[in-house]
């Protein structure tokens, strides 16, 4: 990698950390996608510096991308970045316009969330061994997710302070440091209860981590990966064969909302979602919810609606 494109790399980072405040994830996401152009300006451009790239340049290396056999989700995502990155440069003044502007965004298919049914929560909290010493975090930890709707990394984040037991609320620091507050259910209050009593009171937890609520044996801060293990084997002992993550949790707590009739303005501000787009996935229903519908409340489907005088005759037809 050249000099100058490593500057560009390393500052267009640093904005992403200290003026986007994107989350880990995102900004090395970002960054792999950014080093695939430089290693495409450098090994298929003659080493152009990244400034002096055009439309043709980007547009080549677009369809480059789509050579590499990666789905359209992630060729969005790569195009997402080279837009940020190229704006970026604008706002530095390194350049006048950004040749990315008019590359198009690949198709990308709706990918219709896994969600849990109100039963198969319950099997999850029911498969939590209440006898082992984490057994009432880790049911807390489940009634989090789905009856608050959080993001893994908004769950190992929250702090005890952002609870307010007498009104009944969390506040949550979401992606972009922004805050919402969700209500949070009496369920969820009696578990983080138990839990206190019986696990973290115990602890003797150091000044770094005392305020996070939940914690490990070693009264430090669980991980992200700590949860994906722990629903992976709640998942397990209760014969749930659906692909299960903590996001799936999240994906039931919105739909099951929106099923219910809950306004999709208040799920996004819920969810804590910046466009109404993202939220609209949830209006999914699967084929079985759609036929139950039909079914139920369409006037052709009722043979009393449709001939009310003689529908015992045209039942035993």
């Amino acid at each position: 990698m050249n000099t100058e494109n490593q500057i560009h790399l390393e500052n267009f980072i640093e904005h992403l950390t200290l003026e986007r405040s994107m989350s880990d994830n995102t900004i090395e996401a970002y960054k792999d996608d950014i080093e695939k152009l430089i290693f495409y300006s450098e090994n298929f451009l003659g080493d152009k510096n990244l400034e002096t790239l055009t439309l043709d340049d980007l547009s080549n290396f677009m369809v480059w991308i789509g050579q590499l056999n990666l789905s359209p989700k992630s060729q969005a995502r790569i195009l997402s970045a080279v837009k940020h990155f190229y704006n970026h440069l604008i706002n530095l003044g390194k350049i006048e316009s950004s040749p990315a502007y008019l590359l198009s965004r690949p198709k990308v298919g709706m990918e219709l969330p896994t969600v849990l049914t109100v039963e198969e929560i319950n099997a999850l909290e029911k498969a939590v061994d209440l006898s082992s010493y984490e057994g009432e975090r880790n049911r807390a930890i489940i009634e989090m997710l789905f009856s608050c709707g959080l993001r893994v990394s908004e769950l190992i984040n929250l702090k005890i302070q952002d609870i307010n037991f007498e009104h009944r609320f969390v506040k949550i620091t979401g992606k972009g440091n922004k805050t919402r507050f969700v209500p949070i259910s009496s369920i969820a209050l009696e578990y983080i209860g138990y839990y206190n009593e019986k696990m973290r009171c115990h602890l003797i937890i150091n000044k770094e981590n005392k305020d996070y609520l939940f914690l490990n044996r070693r009264a430090r801060k669980l991980s992200r990966v700590m949860i994906f293990t722990i629903i992976k084997r709640l998942c397990e002992k209760a014969n749930i064969n659906k692909h299960v993550s903590p996001h799936t949790l999240r994906h039931s707590f919105a739909t099951h909302l929106v099923r219910g009739g809950a306004n999709l303005r208040a799920v996004q501000e819920m969810l804590g979602h910046e466009s109404i787009q993202t939220t609209e996935i949830y209006t999914h229903l699967d084929d079985e919810y759609l036929r139950d519908t039909i079914l139920s409340f369409h006037p052709r489907n009722n043979p009393k609606l449709i001939f009310p005088e003689n529908h015992n005759e045209i039942e035993d037809l």
